[in-house]
């Protein structure tokens, strides 16, 4: 299989009916975990487009992964808590374990490549780790302002958490020492006339030889609360942490929600916003992206599904969309 980002195409397009938020592929490729504004969770089976749906959360679900396992998955929802589920659902899914996580929002998760803890982040400033059961590990201050995203790195003992202001801390898992900081102070907008402070790190993602990090979030936020934004990723040397390059979104409105680095060492970017929905491709050593692929309506998440060719993302619409970077004659063949 050859991964082509200019062939990316919709393969499949399935409707929940409530905008969905949330996306999540489980890594054994069986099944895409959705939520929705109506409080509720989809799983979705990969192989039919099937769907459960049930009741989870008191608010909306912002964010959702699946444990390396396969066998369970977390959600963070705007009601303080995380929720801990099985993979197969009984006829009414109940949650393993439900933990008052933060004061506030749960913004995001992730989980370590072992799966031996998981990270939280919220509204608190705080970031959390806790393992498999529910059970509160380390709580690392250092934030001062709202958590948006978390990230284990997939080899070394090492987590990152970014926040609104555009900072991003790495810890040190172990002892939960603050070991340095980065400042992507072009994603962190302050509106004087609005009196709000609007961007934020939304996701962040390693190179796949381990040599960058990329930042994903807005730019150019001129009307915060009329959502006039544009997307960009900041790119920064993970020896060294100093920044390496800007790869604005060229021309498109909206969030940069998430980011990826593919096999080939591509990036790809979810955009979403008052510009619509894009996936927007970058070359890592470049600053314009060299494809662009809209989407129908807009979008709020993105998840690389485990074969590395196919990306799953969220949309305002209430359907959830899989996409293929392979040319269509490639997977007749198959």
């Amino acid at each position: 299989m050859s991964l082509d980002a200019k062939q990316t195409h919709v393969v499949h397009q399935w409707k929940h009916g409530r905008p969905i938020i949330a996306c999540c592929f489980d890594p054994k490729g069986r099944y895409l975990f959705t939520s929705s504004e109506d409080y509720s969770l989809q799983r979705w089976k990969l192989d039919d487009g099937s769907k459960v749906a049930w009741e989870a959360h008191e608010s909306w679900v912002r964010d959702i992964i699946v444990l390396p396992d396969g066998e369970s998955f977390v959600t963070a929802g705007c009601d303080d808590h995380i929720m801990y589920w099985p993979v197969e659902l009984g006829e009414k899914p109940q949650p393993k374990h439900s933990v008052k996580a933060h004061e506030g929002w749960v913004r995001c998760l992730d989980v370590k490549a072992d799966g031996s803890l998981i990270a939280s982040g919220g509204n608190d400033n705080l970031v959390k780790l806790w393992d498999p059961n529910g059970k509160l590990v380390r709580e690392l201050k250092g934030h001062e302002s709202h958590v948006y995203s978390v990230f284990f790195h997939p080899k070394e003992d090492l987590l990152l958490s970014g926040d609104l202001g555009g900072k991003v801390i790495q810890w040190e898992i172990k002892t939960g020492k603050l070991v340095r900081t980065l400042e992507a102070k072009d994603l962190h907008t302050y509106n004087g006339g609005q009196r709000v402070h609007y961007g934020g790190i939304r996701d962040m993602a390693l190179s796949v030889d381990g040599k960058v990090l990329a930042c994903v979030g807005l730019h150019k936020a001129t009307n915060p609360l009329g959502a006039v934004n544009e997307p960009l990723i900041v790119q920064f040397n993970w020896e060294d942490g100093k920044e390496l390059r800007k790869q604005p979104g060229e021309g498109v409105k909206g969030i940069g929600w998430q980011v990826e680095f593919l096999s080939d060492g591509a990036e790809i970017c979810a955009s979403g916003g008052s510009g619509g929905a894009w996936l927007i491709f970058f070359k890592p050593t470049e600053a314009k992206p060299f494809h662009k692929l809209k989407l129908p309506d807009t979008i709020r998440d993105m998840s690389l599904h485990p074969d590395g060719l196919q990306v799953a993302t969220a949309h305002h619409d209430g359907h959830v969309r899989i996409s293929r970077m392979e040319a269509k004659s490639a997977e007749k063949k198959k």
